[in-house]
């Protein structure tokens, strides 16, 4: 089952999905900046910083795949084989 947050990234458009990217890595730089002078009331929150980040890009990931023509598909099929055979 899908949680919310996906599916609540299923609906934003690429831009803006970029935009949300580029804030997080921002905020994230901020809080450890942060952490190291004058600590944070909870440092888990720069971990999930990061994994919303990794949300984003696999979401903004899937989309290039899905935009991808049949050429450019088995290209990376044919390197993901290459990597896994060596």
């Amino acid at each position: 089952m899908a949680s919310k947050r996906y599916l609540e990234l299923q609906n934003l458009d690429s831009e803006t999905l970029k935009a949300e990217v580029a804030q997080s890595k921002k905020d994230i730089h901020q809080m450890m900046f942060d952490h190291d002078y004058k600590g944070l009331e909870n440092p888990n929150e720069i971990r999930s910083a990061k994994k919303e980040v990794a949300r984003l890009l696999t979401e903004l990931r899937s989309r290039e795949m899905k935009e991808m023509d049949a050429k450019a598909q088995s290209k990376r099929s044919k390197i993901r084989f290459r990597r896994k055979n060596k």
